[in-house]
């Protein structure tokens, strides 16, 4: 299948580190993501994470970094 043949609409979902995935919208989501409030096609719900993901360290190491002296 060719990916402008895909017609699977895909959420994008968010786990506890704030990291950002796409999944089929017609399925429950993993267990530890939840939705993050956008819904379509493929390339538009990757064109959303690339937007709002601009940070790709884990929750817990920006905590961590942050906490450091510098």
């Amino acid at each position: 299948m060719h990916e402008q043949d895909d017609v699977t609409v895909y959420k994008v979902v968010v786990n506890h580190e704030e990291q950002y995935s796409i999944w089929p919208a017609d399925r429950e989501n993993a267990s530890g993501w939840k939705d993050a409030g956008k819904q379509g096609p493929k390339a538009e719900c990757l064109d959303y994470i690339k937007q709002v993901w601009t940070d790709m360290r884990p929750l817990s190491l920006r905590r961590t970094m942050e906490e450091q002296p510098r």
